[in-house]
């Protein structure tokens, strides 16, 4: 298992969260999404290390920003 964790800008409550973790969990290979809205981070574990723009894309469809580290 990997643990990443992502930096996502835009989100301001529980609907955002609920969309972040909905298209980065459709991601193969995620067992787990954690968001916390105060700090902006995404925690995911996965089977292996995600592709960071497969990551943006889930994001980015989700309606918000990654933000670059």
């Amino acid at each position: 298992m990997t643990n990443a964790t992502y930096q996502v800008q835009g989100m301001t409550c529980g609907h955002c969260v609920n969309s972040v973790s909905t298209e980065i969990s459709g991601i193969a290979g995620v067992s787990d999404v954690q968001v916390d809205l105060a700090s902006g981070r995404v925690t995911v574990t996965s089977a292996a290390p995600l592709d960071p723009a497969t990551v943006r894309a889930a994001v980015d469809e989700a309606g918000y920003d990654l933000v670059d580290a």
